[in-house]
Order: C-alpha cells, then structure tokens, then sequence
C-alpha cells in the first residue's frame, strides 16, 4: 500500500492536540485522538504516533530523558518551528481549522451570545478569545492540570498566568513558555507582583507580605512555599528571559 504523506493542515491539527494534551494521555484510546483522526481521515494509532512524534522535538522533554518517536519527519520540525516562531497565528489557524472540520464556527463555540459584535471588531475578539483558550488549554496540559506551587488539581480553579503581562508582549501571548499553571490565588499574587519565579525556578514572596501581620488565616499557604521550587511542567517549560522581566518590571521585592 502507498504511503500517504502527512498534510500541513493534518499536521497543524496534531500538533495542536499535542499542546493541549498531558503527554500521558497522546495514546490511541483518548477519545481527543480517536476524533481528530476521524476529522482528518487517520487512524487514531496514526494520530498517537505522530503527536509523540512532536514529543522528540521538544526540549523540555529531552531533558527530562522523555522520548518521543525518534523517526518524525522533516514536516514535523517545519510545524514545530512553525508554531514556536509565531504562536498567536498558528494557535488560530489550528483552531479555526478544527471547527471548520467539525462544520461548526468559532463563535459556536465561544458560546458568545447576540451582542457579540460585528465585523472586523468581531473578528479581532474572536481571535483573542481563540488564542486565549488555546494558551490556557495548553499551559494546563503542561502542567498536567495542577499548580506549579500547591499541586492543586482542580481545573475550575487553576488558571494560565502570563509571566510576561498580556498587554507588555503581542508577540508571546499564547506562547505557552509565557505561561504557569497557578491556583486562584497565586494567580492573583503574581499578577500584582506580590510573588515572582526566580531563574533557578522557585517561589519568592515580596517581602510586602513576608513581613505583613494582617493575612490572617492564609498566612501558611501563602508564605509556606517561600523559596521552595515550583513542580516542572511536562513540556514548555517557563523561560528564563520571560522569568527575569517579571522579577525586574512586576515584582514588588
């Protein structure tokens, strides 16, 4: 039987799924597989093959000496670099792609309701609201859907910070390296400065709070993990030029 070569479009769409997919679950019977390979006409063992083969590109996981497969082809690399030299428009592309798959719109599935606005205004908010669940399914599934600081597991209350703020880097918004998995209220301390990673990749709490007598009954899960190293996501690891802006331009020491 003739080999059938693997589409950029096929290729867009696994790669995709390998984003947003803890690596232990890239296996012919997650039900994410088992769809995507019926979308684009593969069989699911195919689709589980090819997303580990992306798993050999990443450097995250080598170091970790996790191996993907070691056969992948040279379109796998032109995807990978693909993605990582411009996150925002291939995380679009590869989402609009899938719905289209699945006769659905991107709209549908925003679940955005009648005031959603019209023309350019509505595409360029569609894009955003795209890319930004893109970058939180992805930071997420790195992290194997618990805080990089507490292990919490509860995705409800799990959310995907930006290192570098939203609004300082078009360029890495939906860079998943631009990304930690942090509960409610870490979130919220890093966002406002109260908390940084440092380069070696552990917690730090401004001394606005080390210091502080008013935070009553939080005082331990706050200050706790003072020091203490963050748990290593499973790929896109944060990078440590991300990491420094922040110490540098949000952290209040």
């Amino acid at each position: 039987m003739k080999r059938r070569d693997w589409s950029r479009d096929q290729l867009i769409l696994v790669f995709n799924l390998y984003c947003k997919t803890p690596f232990g679950r890239l296996h012919a019977r997650n039900p994410d597989v088992i769809e995507l390979a019926r979308l684009i006409g593969r069989t699911p063992d195919a689709v589980a093959w090819k997303s580990v083969n992306f798993a050999a590109l990443d450097p995250a996981l080598q170091k970790r000496h996790i191996s993907g497969a070691s056969h992948g082809s040279k379109a796998d690399q032109v995807v990978w670099d693909e993605f990582n030299h411009d996150w925002g428009r291939l995380a679009f592309e590869s989402e609009n792609l899938r719905v289209k798959l699945a006769n659905r719109s991107l709209a549908e599935i925003l679940k955005e309701d009648s005031e959603f606005p019209t023309g350019k205004e509505r595409e360029t908010l569609v894009r955003i609201r795209v890319n930004q669940s893109f970058f939180r399914s992805a930071v997420l599934a790195a992290y194997d859907n618990k805080c990089c600081i507490t292990g919490l597991a509860i995705p409800e209350l799990l959310n995907a910070s930006h290192i570098v703020p939203w609004s300082a880097d078009v360029k890495n918004r939906v860079n998943p390296r631009n990304g930690l998995c942090l509960n409610a209220l870490h979130d919220r301390m890093f966002d406002r400065g109260l908390m940084t990673i440092t380069s070696n990749l552990k917690v730090k709490v401004s001394k606005q709070l080390t210091h502080s007598k008013t935070l009553g009954t939080i005082t331990e899960s706050v200050l706790s993990h003072h020091e203490q190293p963050i748990r290593l996501p499973e790929r896109f690891g944060p990078e440590p030029e991300f990491l420094e802006y922040h110490k540098k331009n949000v952290f209040r020491d």
